[in-house]
């Protein structure tokens, strides 16, 4: 739970976690909210056990960088009006309005199920993106640390991945990204969607704040993990305006890379997002959907692969040149380094027959 950093009037005390002969322990943290920010309507949140089968998801889509991934929850907790994984809740029977945010799906099995996957002698070693449908870094996280647990198998496989999140709670596993980022095994990105408090606490409500993202991308620069941020979604006549603002502070907290998503309304989004404009931001609600209409050929989505990540016509071009000139003023036009694949391994077990020679 998120914490104020005021002492309880009359209290020596500034927290109550657990005692540690409990078993169930709880954890405070701090996002970055203070009590001057507006504050979400309370909504209890569960988290119910998937039973799954295999951890690694393939993909052939054509526009995205990621052939396999694995997501350790189904949900989010963020809360992020626009977030395209939205509609697949409704698979489960469930709305992909509040319940999405709410009721929540995490995997405990997910790193026992991935090492039995990545020591298979089928399994030919690629890159393996975790956070490709919901962010892996959930609050929950802080507590059934499945994310963490997935992590600790592939640095023993020395598996390579990328990773991608809008959570501070990122920094918390710096001792393992640190280490296999300068072994070239991982990149991270980190979503930098506005750095407008009262926006980002409107428009993505639980997440932490972009001044805690931005720490985050600083940390990790710092512990050797080449970190790209993304500007996304990028939302015409919302959050536009601060592309070249987001990039500056980016670099300067050492970003080496960034790019960019325009923002996509596949589904029920379309109706959640028009409905969220016209209670926060009413003023803007009839430009901003007519700027998108116009970067989507009139529609409010077009799913056609290579246009549906950027977009098309004169907006998208000209948020397209700005990021392609922001991108190279501030140093953040670098090409990366591929991840080594080369180095995966299958760690050896007890009872394992012994080499001979070496």
């Amino acid at each position: 739970m998120s914490v104020s950093s005021k002492t309880a009037r009359g209290r020596a005390a500034g927290s109550n976690a657990s005692g540690r002969f409990e078993s169930r322990q709880t954890e405070t943290f701090d996002d970055g909210w203070n009590e001057g920010d507006e504050t979400p309507t309370p909504l209890r949140t569960t988290v119910t056990v998937e039973k799954a089968r295999v951890m690694i998801t393939r993909n052939d889509s054509p526009d995205v960088g990621f052939d396999r991934s694995i997501n350790p929850y189904r949900g989010c907790e963020h809360g992020c009006i626009y977030c395209y994984a939205r509609p697949a809740h409704a698979y489960m029977g469930l709305s992909p309005g509040l319940d999405f945010e709410s009721k929540l799906f995490f995997k405990p099995e997910g790193a026992r199920l991935l090492e039995r996957e990545l020591a298979k002698p089928s399994y030919k070693p690629g890159v393996i993106h975790i956070g490709g449908n919901t962010d892996p870094y959930q609050p929950q996280e802080r507590l059934l640390r499945v994310t963490r647990q997935i992590l600790e198998v592939m640095e023993e496989f020395h598996q390579p991945l990328s990773i991608i999140t809008k959570s501070a709670l990122i920094a918390r596993d710096i001792d393992i990204l640190g280490p296999m980022g300068k072994a070239g095994l991982v990149r991270a990105a980190v979503s930098i969607t506005t750095i407008d408090r009262s926006l980002a606490r409107a428009m993505e409500p639980r997440a932490a704040t972009p001044e805690r993202r931005l720490e985050a991308v600083r940390r990790l620069s710092e512990a050797g993990v080449p970190t790209i941020v993304m500007f996304a979604p990028v939302i015409p006549g919302l959050n536009d305006h601060e592309l070249e603002a987001v990039l500056e502070r980016s670099a300067a907290a050492g970003a080496m890379s960034a790019g960019y998503v325009a923002l996509r309304l596949p589904r029920e989004i379309k109706d959640l997002f028009a409905e969220w404009l016209a209670a926060k931001r009413p003023d803007r609600a009839e430009r901003v959907m007519s700027l998108v209409r116009q970067m989507r050929g009139g529609k409010d989505y077009d799913a056609e692969w290579g246009k549906r990540m950027k977009g098309e016509g004169p907006i998208a071009e000209i948020i397209g040149q700005r990021f392609k000139f922001a991108r190279r003023r501030y140093g953040l036009d670098r090409v990366l380094p591929p991840l080594d694949i080369s180095q995966f391994r299958v760690p050896p077990r007890a009872g394992d027959q012994m080499e001979l020679f070496g």
